[in-house]
C-alpha cells in the first residue's frame, strides 16, 4: 500500500483560512458507507442522521497556546518552539531551527518570564526541555504563547477560542480536534434532547496526529504516542451501547483512535498512550459512524477515514467535495460517514 494511493489534487483556494462566524453553519457531506450515496447538508442538519440511543463521543481536550517565540540566552538568536506534551519533569517540543539547539541551550521567553533548558536532542526537530518559571504554567502560556494554528492557515486568528471546541476542558493539546469545532452548545443540547447519549474522551493531540507521512510504503510509517483518557462514566455508557448494539458515533479521528485503542472486549476507565495507526485493512471494533473534517492528501487522517469504508469511496467523496467547493482542513467543512 503506497502513500501516493492517498493523494489528490486540492485547489489552494479551498483551504479554509478563517472559521465561519456560526460554527454549525458549515457544510456537511453525508456519505453512506454501505452504498456510497452522497448527500449535501448543513452541519446543523446532523440531527437528521442521529437517533435515540446513539452514543456521540467527543474529545474534550483543550488546546494550549503552545507556540512560543524566544531567544537563546547566550547568542540572542531567535528561536521558536512548539510544546507537544509533558512527560514527567520535561516537555517534548518541536524546535526551529533545531541546529541551534544543543543540550544545555537555554531559550528565554518574555524577558525571562519563562525559560526552556534543553536536556535532550532527538530527530525530526524534537527536543526535550525543562521549563523554568514562577507561578502557574498555563497562565504564563496564556500570556506568552500563541495558538498553534496549522501552517497552511495564513490569516491571523482574531479570536483564539475559535480554535477551541465549545466543550474543551482538559488542557494539553498542540492542535484542535477539528471535527468538534462545528458543534455549538445549542446544537449539543438539541442532540441530547433527542435521546442521544453525549459522552467524552480525552486525547491530547500531538505529533502523532499531524506529522506527515514521509515513507513510500504506508506500513512503514511510525506514529508518535499521544496520551488519552477514558472515565468510568464514559466506559459504562459505551459498554451498555455495545451490549445493546446501539451506534457509537466518533467525532473526529482523535475520538476514533481513542475508542479503538482502548477497546479490549469492552471498555474500562483508563489513562494510557496510543500510537495506533489505522489504515485500510483495519477492522473496527467499536465505532459505527464518524464525523470528520476533510483532511490533507497523503495524511494518516485520510488513511484512517479510508479504512472506515474503502479508499475509492472516500476519494470519490473528496472529489465531489472539491467539485462542490467545500472548504478543507481545520476551519473547513465536515463529513458524516454513517450506516443506518
Amino acid at each position: 500500500m503506497k502513500t501516493s494511493d492517498f493523494d489528490f489534487n486540492l485547489p489552494l483556494e479551498l483551504i479554509a483560512q478563517t472559521p465561519l462566524k456560526d460554527r454549525s453553519s458549515s457544510r456537511l457531506l453525508v456519505l453512506n458507507k454501505k452504498t456510497g450515496q452522497i448527500k449535501h447538508e448543513q452541519f446543523h442538519d446532523i440531527t437528521k442522521y442521529l437517533k435515540t440511543g446513539d452514543v456521540l463521543v467527543l474529545n474534550d481536550t483543550k488546546v494550549i497556546p503552545a507556540r512560543l517565540y524566544g531567544v537563546k540566552e547566550d547568542t540572542k538568536a531567535h528561536m521558536e518552539i512548539l510544546l507537544l506534551h509533558q512527560e514527567g519533569d520535561f516537555w517534548e517540543a518541536l524546535v526551529k531551527p533545531q541546529r541551534r539547539c544543543k543540550v544545555g541551550t537555554v531559550i528565554s521567553f518574555g524577558d525571562g518570564l519563562l525559560k526552556a533548558k534543553c536536556i535532550k536532542v532527538l530527530e525530526e526537530g524534537i527536543c526535550h526541555f525543562n521549563l523554568i518559571y514562577d507561578g502557574i504554567l498555563y497562565e504564563i502560556l496564556d500570556q506568552l504563547g500563541e495558538m498553534p494554528i496549522p501552517p497552511y492557515i495564513h490569516e491571523k486568528l482574531t479570536d483564539k477560542d475559535r480554535y477551541q471546541t465549545v466543550y474543551a476542558k482538559n488542557p494539553g493539546s498542540a492542535a484542535a480536534p477539528t471535527a468538534g469545532l462545528h458543534f455549538t452548545k445549542e446544537l449539543l443540547e438539541e442532540i441530547k434532547q433527542m435521546g442521544v447519549n453525549v459522552c467524552y474522551v480525552t486525547l491530547h493531540v500531538g505529533l502523532g496526529t499531524f506529522r506527515p507521512v514521509n515513507v513510500d510504503d504506508v506500513t512503514n510509517h511510525k506514529m508518535h504516542e499521544e496520551y488519552y483518557e477514558i472515565t468510568s462514566e464514559t466506559a459504562d455508557i459505551l459498554n451498555q451501547a455495545l451490549k445493546e448494539k446501539r451506534r457509537i458515533i466518533a467525532v473526529g479521528t482523535t475520538s476514533t483512535r481513542t475508542l479503538e485503542s482502548a477497546y479490549h472486549n469492552g471498555y474500562q476507565a483508563c489513562k494510557n498512550k496510543t500510537d495506533i495507526f489505522i489504515y485500510p485493512g483495519y477492522q473496527f471494533k467499536a465505532v459505527s459512524c464518524q464525523i470528520t473534517n476533510f483532511h490533507l492528501p497523503k495524511s494518516t487522517l485520510v488513511m484512517l477515514v479510508s479504512s472506515f469504508c474503502n479508499k475509492e469511496m472516500i476519494l470519490n467523496a473528496y472529489q465531489e467535495a472539491i467539485k462542490e467547493k467545500y472548504r478543507f482542513f481545520s476551519f473547513g467543512d465536515a463529513m458524516l460517514i454513517y450506516e443506518e
